[in-house]
């Protein structure tokens, strides 16, 4: 009998240490229906393929279109300069663009 107990115990922990675990699933509420929370979930539909390219494409648009403003101002991005900080941020005051990461 202690044997089978030290098999029961060695099986336990070696489930808790591989991340063995039961799985769980989702209930629905007693009326047979979807509970608000899945509603919820099915409301915010994942965006399609053609979407997040879009969206993509509208970023990179945006990112391009404020760097030729900064470039327009007078920054140049490709020259290894001491003073990078001061430069963009000079540039981008007088171009009014969004202000640095370090504001």
């Amino acid at each position: 009998m202690q044997i089978a107990g030290k098999v029961i115990a060695l099986f336990v922990s070696a489930s808790l240490c591989l991340g063995v675990a039961a799985p769980a699933f989702a209930q629905n509420d007693a009326a047979g229906g979807d509970n608000a929370a899945s509603g919820a979930v099915a409301s915010t539909a994942k965006p399609t393929k053609a979407q997040r390219k879009q969206a993509r494409k509208e970023a990179r648009a945006k990112k391009n279109a404020e760097l030729k403003k900064l470039e327009d101002a007078g920054y140049q991005p490709s020259r290894n300069d001491p003073n990078y900080p001061q430069d963009l941020q000079k540039a981008q005051k007088k171009a009014g663009v969004g202000q640095g990461a370090s504001q």
